[in-house]
């Protein structure tokens, strides 16, 4: 077969997609020598991604996502490589695919979290934004052949709002990011090491959008450093939601003890891992749940909201509070800060639990579905 691979959100650009797409081509790469692929990539990322199987072909599909513009390239890319399976690794599928297609869907949350918060737009424009979104969700998982989910919640959650059939919608997990291979020591790293605060830190990576609820745990964090002497260290890229984030920090007179480090790389977010006490993951809702999984390869303990997918995932390696109450979920990281042993359990159960999770064994699934449509 001819395969594209909607690649456009690959590598940090694209934050948790660009992983998953990033990770998803990698293994494909090692596993299939029989089928030929085109990877779809933006000029932002053409030169990152560099194939390692000459059955792996660059394709330009320099058009931004969400956009007009997208639902017309990437369906005349697909006819002008003769694409017989497409994959849509997002649920912004092309609505006029010439071919038939598979798409992965990691969360609801544009439908379960349609807040005027979340956008710079106007009320207006984010409304038909919205609309328009949904739309395009709808076709996707109505005109899929089959449609790929992170979770098993994210599964339940299609077939409710969707009134999808089950067998439609096969599961294929994520996983951390390989250890022999990114999890080295940075110790000599100069690069970031300015960036660490001298005292404890609870650490957050990721970006804030509202539904990452990261306003509650400033709050919550107001009434632990009441109580210990310690950090909030917040790393993500400086943008719209973490300028007002700042504001927030600023009205709950936390000063210094809330660090915001803005962009940093793969390579040097190591470093932050390694030497934070607590990973903390306050999100309302969570398609998998990656950043908690990675701490948890870094031998971090990882406290996180009882709801979504992060239960299913993280199983009992983690410690979980209600994200609505601030002061439960205060109790229960300051519970993970009094006990070492607590801690130290914790990170024995995380180090189990990310041996369950394997990318190989993603893109082996990924292929077996591929392979349903051999011509």
């Amino acid at each position: 077969m001819r395969i594209g691979i909607d690649a456009r959100f690959y590598g940090p650009m694209g934050k948790g997609l660009g992983r998953y797409v990033q990770k998803l081509i990698k293994y494909l790469e090692k596993i299939d020598r029989q089928n030929d692929y085109f990877i779809f990539l933006r000029k932002e990322n053409f030169k990152d991604y560099q194939p390692r199987n000459p059955r792996f072909k660059k394709v330009l599909a320099d058009c931004k996502w969400y956009s007009l513009k997208e639902q017309i390239t990437i369906p005349f890319k697909i006819w002008q490589y003769k694409i017989d399976l497409m994959h849509f690794p997002h649920f912004n599928a092309a609505v006029f695919s010439p071919c038939k297609f598979i798409v992965t869907i990691h969360d609801l949350i544009i439908t379960k979290f349609p807040t005027a918060r979340a956008t710079t737009l106007g009320p207006f424009l984010y409304k038909i934004k919205w609309i328009g979104y949904g739309l395009i969700i709808h076709l996707a998982v109505k005109r899929a052949e089959k449609i790929i989910a992170v979770s098993n919640f994210t599964k339940k959650e299609l077939i409710n709002y969707f009134k999808i059939k089950p067998d439609k919608i096969v599961v294929t997990y994520e996983a951390a990011n390989e250890e022999s291979e990114e999890k080295e020591s940075l110790a000599n790293s100069t690069a970031v090491q300015f960036l660490m605060p001298d005292k404890p830190y609870l650490l957050y990576v990721g970006n804030v959008y509202p539904h990452k609820n990261l306003e509650n745990l400033l709050k919550a964090f107001k009434i632990l450093s009441k109580q210990n002497d310690l950090r909030l260290v917040l790393v993500g890229k400086e943008d719209y939601f973490y300028k007002r984030l700042k504001v927030c920090a600023d009205e709950l007179d936390l000063g210094d003890k809330i660090i915001f480090t803005g962009f940093v790389k793969d390579e040097d977010l190591k470093l932050f891992y390694e030497n934070a006490l607590i990973y903390v993951f306050p999100s309302f809702c969570e398609g998998f749940g990656l950043p908690g999984l990675e701490a948890m390869n870094y031998e971090l303990p990882v406290a996180a909201s009882r709801n979504s997918s992060l239960p299913e995932i993280y199983g009992a390696a983690a410690i979980y509070f209600n994200p609505d109450d601030i002061h439960d979920m205060a109790e229960k990281i300051g519970q993970l800060i009094k006990s070492k042993e607590l801690r130290e359990n914790l990170i024995k159960k995380g180090l189990e639990r990310v041996k369950k999770y394997s990318w190989q064994k993603c893109a082996e699934q990924t292929l077996e579905i591929y392979k349903k449509y051999e011509r």
